[in-house]
C-alpha cells in the first residue's frame, strides 16, 4: 500500500513537470499549491485520506492547462474575453484528463471545482458552499495565494500583507470562511513553514 501511494505521488509529480515546463512563471506552483493545502487540512484537523487527496489534487489541479495554448497562458496583456473563456475551460479540461483513471476518480472532482466560489459565483458549474468538495475549497485559497505571491507574465508578486488583505477581502465570497481564517492564522502564527514552501523547501510530507 505505501509502495502504491509513493508510486502514484511520482508519477503525478512528473506528469505535472510537463505541465509547468510550458510556463516558467507557474513552475513550482502546484507543488507549493499541494503543500500549503496540506498545512490548512492539518490545522483543521482533516483526516488524511483527505489530507492525501488534497496533496495530489493540488499537484493536479492545473493539468488541465495542457489544453490551453501557450499565447493564452503566457500572454503579458489583459486576456480578451474569448481567451478568458478558455483559459477558464482549464478545469473541466483537467476533470475530463483524470476521471478516467480509477484511482483518481475522487481526485476529478476536486480538479473540476477549484475554481468554484463559496458564494457560487465561480464556474464550472456555480455551486456553492458545502456543495463544494472540501478539498476544492482549500485548494482554491492555495491557488489564490500562490498566485497572488509569485510573479507572473502580466505582474509581479504582491506583498504578503496585501495578499493576506485579499483573502480576507473574499472571504465568505470567493472562499470558505472557516479555511480562509486558518490559513490566515498559519500566515501570521507559523509564517517560517509557509515561506519554506514558497522558497521550494519540502517541508510537508
Amino acid at each position: 500500500m505505501i509502495e502504491e501511494k509513493i508510486s502514484m505521488h511520482d508519477f503525478v509529480e512528473s506528469f505535472v513537470k510537463g505541465l509547468e515546463t510550458r510556463d516558467v512563471y507557474t513552475s513550482g506552483h502546484s507543488i507549493r499549491v499541494a503543500h500549503l493545502g496540506c498545512l490548512i487540512a492539518e490545522k483543521l484537523k482533516l483526516n488524511k485520506k483527505i489530507i492525501n487527496n488534497i496533496h495530489i489534487a493540488g499537484h493536479l489541479h492545473d493539468i488541465g492547462k495542457i489544453g490551453i495554448s501557450d499565447e493564452v497562458l503566457n500572454k503579458k496583456g489583459k486576456l480578451t474575453k474569448q481567451e478568458y473563456e478558455l483559459l477558464k475551460s482549464h478545469s473541466e479540461k483537467g476533470y475530463n484528463i483524470v476521471k478516467n483513471i480509477p484511482q483518481l476518480e475522487k481526485i476529478s472532482k476536486i480538479i473540476l471545482y477549484h475554481h468554484e466560489w463559496y458564494n457560487g459565483n465561480g464556474y464550472p458549474d456555480k455551486i456553492s458552499g458545502a456543495d463544494i468538495p472540501v478539498e476544492s475549497r482549500i485548494i482554491s485559497v492555495c491557488d489564490a495565494f500562490d498566485a497572488m505571491t509569485s510573479d507572473r507574465s502580466y505582474r509581479k508578486a504582491l506583498p504578503l500583507e496585501i495578499a493576506m488583505e485579499e483573502l480576507i477581502s473574499g472571504k465568505g465570497s470567493q472562499f470558505d470562511p472557516l479555511i480562509t481564517e486558518a490559513f490566515l492564522e498559519i500566515l501570521r502564527n507559523e509564517y517560517k513553514i509557509v515561506s519554506e514552501i514558497m522558497m521550494g523547501k519540502d517541508s510537508v510530507a
